[in-house]
């Protein structure tokens, strides 16, 4: 799409006026993006998203939408003020550092990070992204001599070359084999299973898993479970990462799904929320004594744009705002709440179309007795004005990530979006 520039004014300026057709849009997609990801955009109407403020994002033509998906990276809600404060500031003194000089903001924000990290885990190696901190972790497991990985089914750590050996979906990791070597899948909470991979890799194992899973259709463990992860890791001998990147900076209703346990695991994987829904950021933090390969070498694992100071500084201001208004404990009050609206909401259909209704905190699962209803439920939620969100390794759950800000008024706006859609995808799926 072509803009004049009084056209291209507008875009993304606050000034919701639409600029041009949706076949401009979709048709730039098309040629330079995906027809794919076209095609996905028609379906939904063809909108752009061009603003956003605390609980909602606003489009092109003018309509604005409740967003309780964003797949957990909104837990402080859109631009919050105090991170976009922290941004601008940083971006007005110094966005990018030269890598030669020593940089405060990234050892700052790693000494924020660590005050709420579990015991122990005192290291913090700053990356852009969630899948870029499973492939720090998978790093550093081999620099221990742990070259063979264990994750769980349904699993989902990422979609680059490493992350995506652990991301157990054959739908995105046939087109990309082979992958790294000796890495086997296990069940989901069961101690079982993991022990009898771990006996035949004693010494050389990493274990790779989630407190809960996530794209994995909000799947929770049994109580108990991570405590006997960790055991059995300490017993054979493997180090464990625990990946965060979802769960963790309060979305479960504490700082660390490893927080209801008291498990302290060797390396902890964060992002989506350390963003503070600003600028993308992620980290991988460890206890002393699996950092010390990156510790000795600070060359070991590198990466020109991690730890850059706009993005540690929009990390520090998200933990600073955790902290500032208890975000921790909003989560945790607020997410039973809407837990149990949507259990409501969902009771008539239970049985038929609605397996089940689950969640921790602000992660939300719905999982419905067929696959198709996710996609009518979705289009519906959009056709009224609210952002939810599927799940990649679990493609029968619709998925729900609201913000930690979410007021009584967006609750019940939400509620009854949900219900009407529910209630017309229920009757066009019996038709």
């Amino acid at each position: 799409m072509t803009l004049s520039p009084p056209e291209a004014e507008h875009i993304g300026t606050g000034d919701d006026r639409r600029t041009g057709t949706e076949e401009d849009v979709v048709g730039l997609y098309g040629r330079h993006i995906g027809s794919g990801r076209a095609v996905m955009g028609r379906v939904m109407g063809g909108m752009a998203e061009v603003r956003s403020e605390g609980l909602w994002i606003h489009a092109d033509d003018g309509r604005r939408f409740l967003d309780f998906g964003g797949y957990g990276v909104f837990i402080l809600g859109h631009r919050h003020p105090a991170v976009v404060e922290a941004v601008h500031r940083q971006l007005d003194i110094h966005p990018l550092a030269s890598r030669v000089l020593l940089e405060p903001v990234a050892a700052r924000a790693a000494r924020a990070l660590a005050a709420h990290t579990p015991p122990g885990i005192d290291y913090v190696h700053f990356v852009n992204s969630g899948a870029e901190a499973t492939e720090a972790a998978l790093k550093l497991a081999r620099a221990h001599g742990r070259t063979s990985v264990i994750t769980t089914r349904r699993g989902f750590h990422g979609k680059t070359l490493g992350a995506l050996s652990v991301t157990a979906n054959a739908t995105y990791q046939t087109p990309f084999q082979p992958l790294l070597p000796d890495v086997a899948q296990v069940a989901y909470d069961d101690p079982a299973d993991l022990e009898q991979a771990l006996a035949a890799r004693r010494d050389r194992a990493c274990v790779v898993l989630e407190p809960v899973q996530g794209e994995g259709g909000v799947r929770i463990p049994r109580p108990g479970y991570l405590q006997q992860v960790a055991h059995l890791c300490r017993a054979y001998g493997a180090l464990l990462v625990v990946d965060e990147i979802q769960t963790g900076m309060g979305r479960l209703g504490t700082w660390w799904g490893v927080d209801a346990e008291g498990v302290t695991p060797d390396i902890l994987l964060a992002g989506k929320g350390l963003s503070g829904g600003v600028v993308p950021v992620a980290a991988m933090a460890a206890t002393a004594e699996a950092y010390a390969p990156f510790g000795r070498d600070p060359y070991l694992h590198t990466s020109t744009f991690g730890a850059s100071p706009l993005a540690c500084a929009a990390a520090l201001a998200a933990v600073r705002a955790m902290e500032d208004e208890d975000v921790v404990a909003r989560a945790a009050e607020l997410g039973p709440r809407i837990l149990a609206g949507v259990r409501a909401v969902c009771a008539p259909y239970e049985g038929g179309l609605v397996r089940e209704v689950r969640g921790r905190g602000l992660l939300i699962g719905i999982e419905f007795a067929r696959e198709q209803a996710v996609g009518e439920l979705l289009l519906e939620m959009i056709a009224r004005g609210v952002l939810v969100n599927h799940s990649l390794n679990s493609g029968h759950v619709l998925r729900l990530t609201p913000p930690a800000r979410v007021d009584d008024t967006a609750l019940e706006v939400f509620l009854t979006t949900f219900a009407e859609a529910l209630k017309s995808t229920a009757a066009r799926m019996a038709g």
